[in-house]
């Protein structure tokens, strides 16, 4: 009968046991990675959003300083639009922005930012009806105006906004 008691245990862990905590750490190892890489993916969509409000704002800041017809007598009886070269150069007034798509896109003063490769801004100018401002008018028709931009980074939209401008 003491034989049973004067068993000697041996050290070590069973190839069950290896098994699991080499399961579980492995689990444990992914799950890491992919947080990691979600996070990544996160904070890069975010940068690019950052990006896009801020290129936008630009775009704002430059079209609220600009006058809202053309300041050159000689040009006042042409119909609002682009003078036709792409990208608009030469902008003297708001109705010079329309359907201009600048690459690189431009600042707050116009100037192009070299920097900001494969980023494009879009612009849309559409004259409103000041009693009614989701009812779209004639180009040149009243003082009010919707822009509207789209910022592109690598042709794919990324943010879309729009203000109202009118005369003053």
């Amino acid at each position: 009968m003491q034989g049973r008691h004067n068993r000697v245990r041996r050290g070590g862990f069973s190839l069950v046991e290896v098994a699991v905590t080499t399961t579980i750490v492995g689990v444990g190892v992914t799950a890491l990675l992919l947080s990691v890489g979600s996070g990544t993916k996160v904070n890069a969509g975010a940068s690019e959003l950052t990006q896009a409000v801020f290129l936008a704002q630009e775009i704002r800041e430059w079209t609220i300083k600009l006058p809202f017809s053309d300041p050159d007598p000689a040009d006042q009886d042409k119909p609002p639009g682009s003078d036709g070269s792409d990208p608009q150069v030469f902008v003297d007034d708001l109705d010079d922005l329309m359907g201009v798509t600048y690459s690189p896109p431009r600042d707050g003063r116009g100037l192009a930012i070299t920097s900001a490769i494969g980023w494009a801004q879009r612009i849309t100018i559409t004259w409103r009806d000041p009693d009614n401002l989701a009812s779209i008018v004639g180009d040149g028709a009243t003082d009010v105006v919707y822009v509207q931009v789209d910022i592109l980074h690598r042709g794919r939209c990324v943010y879309t906004t729009g203000w109202i401008v009118a005369r003053r």
